[in-house]
């Protein structure tokens, strides 16, 4: 079954790379369309992200060599039938001079399906099991679908890979557990309290992290944000990013008081939150429960607040051993999901080689009936002239052979010449010679 996929991806090429053959949605369109007028393929859709471009594609003809392969080079010898598809690769901007690189992977029939779908299960990721790329992949599908570039052979394919990604998520924990350690803050969060769109969350710093945690709160719900830095105008610009409120580091004791979650994760030398700061906000506040994450290294807090009474203090071991359990629990689940998808793989690979003999019989049962029907009509005609009833039939039959057996010849003529053994020895078999 002729279905490839190509690209390269974060684990075989650089940022530098990727970021070269990023292809945007306002250019997918036109993409896709030069791609299919250049005949490289019947069908494609192309996935482009910060860490991936791969192309997916149905074309009709393709080597017989069943595998994967490493570079173009390889290809360009393996995948003589496919010089469309390269010469457009070569030729295209973007592509150019990295589709010759030994970080360009290929994949056919099976591998090309099993790679697909752990492409959209996340077992091809950066992180083990994130979700997003599924939504990233029906997007591109989407896409892909409005300008015409998919149908009847990758249109069910993309079905399967769906369904069988679903299945996934359902029967596997492979994207259960956070591992990344702002992920796990919020799951931390999750578990004290019942309702985080009432809390009111303190940040400290303006980084990465910093930023990473207050999205990742926003999208559970928090609305509640108070940002604070040394640099204030860098507190503003993440209190406006996230309808927060931005405060001096002189103020933190006040909003320390009316704060549910503490989240600090700064370059200071020395601790920003003591057991006495803590233990006065608590005191002058509602009795509650105080979650406080120590992202920073060395500490902005000191370890001695984990002694106060409902004070939870997480700092970067506690959430990194977290990480550690939660990826193990990943790759665990990341097992039977490359169960599930071998099988799932194979057995699409199955459905679609026995449509496809189906489909075959019938196109060559149709090809001989339209001979067939020449045939008598031919005849038919000769008889109405007056011609001779066993002369009529013995030229018919004549002919008709010659008609089915022309193609077949020509083939193996051109199989002798260029020595295709292979085919040879098949057309024997098929022949029952």
């Amino acid at each position: 079954m002729p279905l490839i996929a190509c690209g390269i991806n974060h684990k075989t090429a650089s940022l530098s790379k990727r970021e070269q053959l990023i292809i945007l949605p306002a250019d997918m369109p036109h993409v896709l369309s030069d791609l299919l007028k250049a005949g490289a393929a019947n069908e494609a859709f192309i996935l482009s992200t910060c860490n991936r471009t791969e192309i997916y594609l149905y074309t009709p003809i393709i080597s017989t060599h069943h595998h994967s392969c490493d570079s173009m080079d390889t290809i360009a010898g393996d995948f003589k039938h496919l010089s469309h598809l390269i010469a457009w690769l070569n030729a295209h901007p973007r592509m150019r001079g990295v589709a010759h690189a030994e970080d360009w992977y290929w994949h056919q029939d099976y591998d090309a399906v099993k790679h697909m779908m752990r492409v959209a299960s996340g077992l091809d990721s950066m992180v083990l099991g994130e979700p997003q790329i599924l939504g990233q992949m029906k997007q591109a599908f989407a896409w892909a679908q409005e300008n015409g570039a998919v149908g009847k052979q990758l249109k069910p394919l993309f079905q399967k890979i769906f369904s069988v990604t679903k299945q996934v998520r359902t029967q596997t924990h492979v994207g259960a557990n956070p591992v990344s350690v702002a992920y796990i803050a919020v799951s931390l969060a999750k578990r004290i309290f019942s309702d985080l769109s009432k809390m009111q969350v303190l940040l400290v710093g303006a980084g990465q992290t910093i930023e990473l945690a207050a999205l990742h709160l926003s999208d559970c719900g928090v609305k509640n944000f108070v940002f604070a830095n040394r640099s204030f105008s860098k507190a503003v610009r993440l209190a406006e990013q996230f309808q927060g409120k931005a405060i001096s580091l002189s103020d933190l004791a006040f909003y320390l008081s009316s704060s549910n979650m503490v989240v600090s994760a700064t370059s200071s030398a020395f601790p920003i939150f003591g057991k006495g700061m803590v233990e006065s906000a608590l005191k002058s506040g509602k009795r509650r429960a105080l979650l406080m994450l120590d992202l920073a290294v060395p500490r902005d807090i000191e370890s001695e607040v984990a002694q106060l009474e409902d004070v939870y203090l997480y700092n970067m071991d506690h959430l990194q051993a977290i990480a550690k359990d939660n990826m193990k629990s990943r790759l665990d689940a990341a097992e039977q999901a490359e169960a599930i998808i071998d099988i799932q793989a194979r057995y699409y690979i199955k459905q679609r080689e026995a449509i496809d003999v189906s489909q075959t019989i019938l196109a060559y049962r149709d090809k001989l009936d339209t001979l067939r029907q020449e045939s008598v009509d031919a005849a038919l005609h000769q008889l109405m002239l007056g011609q001779d009833p066993a002369l009529v039939v013995t030229e018919m039959a004549r002919k008709l052979t010659q008609k089915i057996l022309h193609s077949p010849s020509v083939r193996l003529r051109e199989a002798a010449v260029d020595h295709q053994v292979e085919l040879l020895l098949a057309a024997r078999k098929l022949l029952d010679l």
